[in-house]
């Protein structure tokens, strides 16, 4: 009976324990959360306060009696916001479309495809990876300059249409599906191309659609290689052309529009990983995985 009180006591004591360790990471947690969380706050709610409540703040609030819209019309009004977004989408979609052939075809090849020297070359290409972005910048701003394709949507999308890293992600996912299947498909006469299409574009879908979603983003948010390649306004893309709208369009001052342009910018990408995020966090689990 004693020993039966003790184990309930352990029991109760390991119970309360955990309750508290719990607690204490929720909490923490929770406040991490609201740390992160608060800059879009703050970016939302100064968007929606007009000009001159937000110019006569001199302690900043933390709400507004009177949101308005009237900073939205202004940011689509005020300059090119609209064929910034136009310029954007279409580098965004044309980029990733051409990324994703590209990657596709060579991590088969470095899968599947018997050939001399496979894996010396693979080594040699992931040892690309260790280049700065910034020496490859360098040499892509030359190479496109040479041959006078700046301020042109070739020139902007051709550096990104390849990336070791997708490559390496994808051709490990393609690794992972047995040799089994190929060399039926090869004894059924199948071509290595209806192969691909057929049987490892399928399987490994959830690989392929965290590459995209990632690619996606990466154009969005693209701003050092657009800066240098172009400096006519009709190719800005909305990572540059943001700064434009704030230097000859709505002014330093008018930061509420300015912050309404932000959160315009913001929110496709915002909306993106929130219906995705499952999908890249199980592609990329996927594609570090062996076995």
């Amino acid at each position: 009976m004693e020993s039966q009180n003790e184990l309930t006591i352990i029991e109760q004591k390991a119970r309360r324990r955990k309750i508290t360790q719990n607690t204490v990471i929720y909490a923490l947690l929770t406040i991490w959360g609201l740390c992160v969380l608060f800059p879009f706050y703050w970016m939302v709610l100064s968007s929606v306060k007009s000009y001159s409540e937000y110019s006569s703040e001199y302690v900043p609030k933390f709400y507004t009696a009177a949101p308005t819209l009237q900073n939205y019309i202004d940011a689509f009004t005020a300059d090119n916001l609209g064929r910034y977004l136009l310029n954007t989408l279409l580098f965004t979609l044309i980029t990733t479309g051409v990324m994703l052939v590209v990657t596709i075809l060579a991590a088969y090849a470095f899968a599947r495809i018997e050939f001399a020297g496979r894996e010396l070359v693979f080594l040699i290409f992931l040892a690309l990876m260790m280049i700065p972005n910034e020496l490859v910048i360098i040499t892509n701003f030359v190479t496109i300059t040479n041959l006078d394709m700046r301020n042109t949507f070739a020139g902007l999308i051709l550096p990104s249409i390849t990336s070791v890293f997708y490559i390496y992600l994808l051709r490990e996912n393609f690794a992972q599906v047995p040799s089994e299947l190929y060399y039926a498909a090869k004894v059924d006469g199948t071509s290595d191309i209806k192969y691909l299409v057929k049987v490892m574009v399928p399987i490994c879908k959830p690989t392929i659609i965290t590459i995209t979603i990632l690619k996606v983003i990466e154009c969005w948010n693209s701003y050092v290689w657009p800066r240098l390649i172009t400096d006519d306004s009709n190719y800005f893309l909305v990572s540059n052309g943001i700064q434009e709208i704030r230097e000859n369009g709505l002014g330093r001052e008018n930061i509420p529009a300015m912050m309404a342009a932000v959160v315009v910018v913001s929110l496709p990408l915002i909306i993106l990983f929130l219906i995705f995020h499952k999908k890249i966090m199980e592609g990329v689990s996927r594609g570090g995985t062996k076995g």
